[in-house]
């Protein structure tokens, strides 16, 4: 029913056909229903429900409301003429939406619902969207699954890596799938187009003696703590900065992950850096042994934090006290910082290419060298399952395929089999032929 309509309608049922049933008053003030057929049955399709509904509000409002003046549904007793009312359009009495109006109200439902990370790709996802989608004017029923499809072919045409193509799917997967629980429409429209596939991304990493040249490349910067960690715990960077002094139990030897620290934009296009203790899944938090080198690097920045805040007392940020990465000023250093900073050092002293997340990649990779099992590998990286682990390192874990050959020949045994033989030179048959003769053969018989 629509609040800016002279009267009210609902669509009913009955004895298996389909109804819209007007409930208006007249000129006098009187109630007075009146059932209009639509001549569809029971089973028809939502949509045609809609479309014939709205040409039956349509037809009554034409032919009879503007012959009369219809007293507004409300507690006052005052008649309005029907000139003065606005009459919506025939889509906005059928209850349809515009699909740009509902891909604002999905992403302010969202926004309470997932981390503001992924709530800030979904609004990149949706404000692109909304660049192909806008000029269109299409509602939200409307949408077919070839629209869909044109949507990601324009992406591919703008040069875009397959890897924004599957965010932006998982965006309009998402939002299309809300409106499905809404009972909007029927059905996901992007379910019936063909997922786009991600670009397999080949993790690299350092050797152990690679890394020990970084490791004397950082040597007294400002991020050689955060370097240290990457490399040893393969911890992402947003919990590396995450780490406050009560994550380390100096006693008990142990380091817990528990938070990270993010940039996001804001509504407004700001910038800004929050710490979040709702990590993503379970596996997250963990708690790891402390590792001796590692200890000894934690001890000294607690040392230099505490003489940086009395010498400079005033001018000292007082505002992360908690937190363990921060510089000689006592400001937190930011996730964006670390990445770029990493990439300028690596860059300035030729060593090989390593974005700094490819530390964790490292971190797995001597870890495998050790032999270290992939589930163990999984514990330590705090992947929420096994596949994801499996996924990106089990290329690596040659040391297991070495182990399932030496196991396989101790079970066969070195059993000799003709099949090593160095093949024979078939003889040819002579097939009923007679051999051709040659100077000795004749000699013989002669």
């Amino acid at each position: 029913m629509m609040a800016n309509l002279p009267f009210n309608y609902n669509v009913y049922t009955k004895k298996g056909k389909i109804y819209v049933v007007v409930d208006y008053r007249d000129e006098n003030g009187n109630r007075k229903k009146k059932w209009l057929k639509t001549g569809l049955d029971k089973d028809a399709k939502k949509k045609e429900v809609n479309i014939v509904t709205e040409q039956i509000v349509t037809d009554f409002y034409n032919t009879i409301a503007l012959d009369k003046r219809i007293q507004i549904k409300d507690e006052t007793t005052t008649t309005v003429p029907v000139a003065t009312v606005n009459m919506p359009s025939a889509k906005e009495t059928s209850g349809l939406i515009k699909l740009i109006d509902f891909m604002d109200k999905w992403l302010e439902y969202k926004k309470s619902k997932v981390a503001k990370l992924t709530h800030q790709c979904y609004a990149g996802g949706v404000r692109d969207a909304k660049e192909f989608f806008g000029d269109n004017d299409l509602y939200l029923q409307d949408v077919k699954p070839l629209d869909i499809q044109e949507y990601y072919n324009s992406i591919i045409k703008r040069g875009c890596k397959n890897s924004t193509l599957k965010n932006r799917h998982l965006c309009m997967h998402n939002l299309f799938e809300y409106a499905v629980k809404l009972d909007l429409i029927p059905y996901n429209p992007t379910s019936r187009v063909e997922r786009p596939k991600a670009e397999k991304h080949e993790a690299t990493f350092y050797s152990k003696s690679e890394l020990d040249e970084l490791f004397k490349t950082f040597k007294d910067d400002r991020i050689e703590l955060i370097v240290h960690i990457a490399a040893y715990y393969g911890l992402r960077r947003s919990e590396i900065i995450g780490l406050q002094w009560d994550s380390i139990n100096f006693e008990q030897k142990t380091i817990s992950i528990r938070r990270k620290v993010i940039t996001y934009i804001d509504e407004n296009g700001h910038s800004k850096t929050i710490c979040e203790e709702n990590l993503k899944t379970q596996a997250t938090r963990r708690t790891l042994p402390l590792i001796p080198h590692i200890e000894k690097m934690l001890l000294k920045k607690k040392q230099s934090q505490e003489h940086f805040r009395k010498l400079l007392r005033g001018g000292y940020c007082n505002d992360y006290l908690n937190y363990i990465c921060t510089d000689d000023f006592g400001v937190l250093i930011k996730p964006e910082y670390v990445t770029a900073h990493f990439k300028k050092v690596v860059d300035k002293n030729r060593l090989r290419h390593l974005r700094f997340h490819d530390l964790r990649h490292t971190c797995a990779s001597l870890l495998l060298s050790q032999h270290i099992p992939l589930k163990s590998i999984q514990d330590w990286l705090g992947h929420a399952n096994f596949e994801t682990t499996a996924n990106i390192y089990s290329h690596l874990d040659f040391s297991s395929r070495i182990e399932s050959a030496d196991k396989i020949a101790n079970v066969l045994g070195e059993a000799e089999s003709s099949f090593y033989e160095p093949a024979q030179i078939p003889k040819r048959e002579n097939r009923g032929r007679k051999p051709k003769k040659t100077a000795s053969t004749e000699n013989v018989s002669a």
